[in-house]
């Protein structure tokens, strides 16, 4: 499903060139759960931009689903995140000033889905992490486990095959880190593929198998 050929990953910094990624080349199969970890400065969250669609690679190919989206435009790459990957992030990112409900819906709003389609989805979503009864609640009146199940409802209401999770965890107290993982450990065996970025040892023991990058390459 995910598949890198040769990625390199070059920014310039005045003038100088540093290379976040070199010559990576792995494979990331469909309906695996995979961890990626390293030190920080290794290339984690540039390979996870790459694979999410947010960056594009200097150099090599990536085929995600057997398409080389290396060299996509800017509006075909938005139009992949938004069929098929979901994300969710250490900082849950949600809006602040938004409801639980309307943050869920955000996606379905960019992707047209009509009304009432749209309130079907995101009650499904909302009671399926166990918040329902918080829709009306603004993230600053939930607690961090509340707003990164928020964040995963957020993450799938476009039902992506997909799912980028960049330190879930990271933020959380144990229990409410075990109820992330446990929710990612049933997406995983429903279906999807789940690629995450972490720096615990215990919680990468969670997924099938954990990629290693040191000095943007995998190790």
């Amino acid at each position: 499903m995910i598949e890198f050929r040769g990625i390199k990953k070059i920014y310039q910094m005045g003038g100088h060139a540093l290379e976040a990624l070199r010559d990576v080349s792995l494979n990331i199969g469909k309906g695996e759960f995979v961890s990626i970890m390293g030190p920080s400065g290794s290339g984690k969250s540039t390979l996870m931009n790459i694979i999410g669609c947010l960056d594009t690679p200097s150099e090599g190919e990536y085929y995600l689903e057997g398409r080389n989206v290396a060299g996509l435009t800017f509006d075909q790459l938005a139009s992949i995140r938004n069929r098929m990957l979901g994300f969710v992030f250490q900082n849950f990112n949600l809006l602040p000033y938004a409801t639980a409900w309307e943050n869920v819906e955000l996606p379905l709003l960019f992707n047209g889905k009509n009304a009432k389609k749209r309130r079907e989805r995101v009650a499904e979503l909302l009671e399926a992490v166990g918040l329902l009864d918080w829709k009306e609640h603004r993230p600053s009146e939930l607690s961090g486990g509340e707003q990164q199940r928020i964040a995963l409802a957020r993450a799938l209401a476009n039902d992506p095959p997909i799912i980028l999770a960049d330190e879930p965890t990271g933020n959380l107290d144990s229990h409410s880190g075990e109820e992330i993982m446990s929710l990612l450990g049933k997406l995983w065996k429903d279906g999807r593929t789940i690629v995450m970025v972490t720096h615990d040892d215990r919680i990468a023991a969670r997924s099938e198998r954990t990629i290693r990058l040191f000095d943007g390459q995998v190790a």
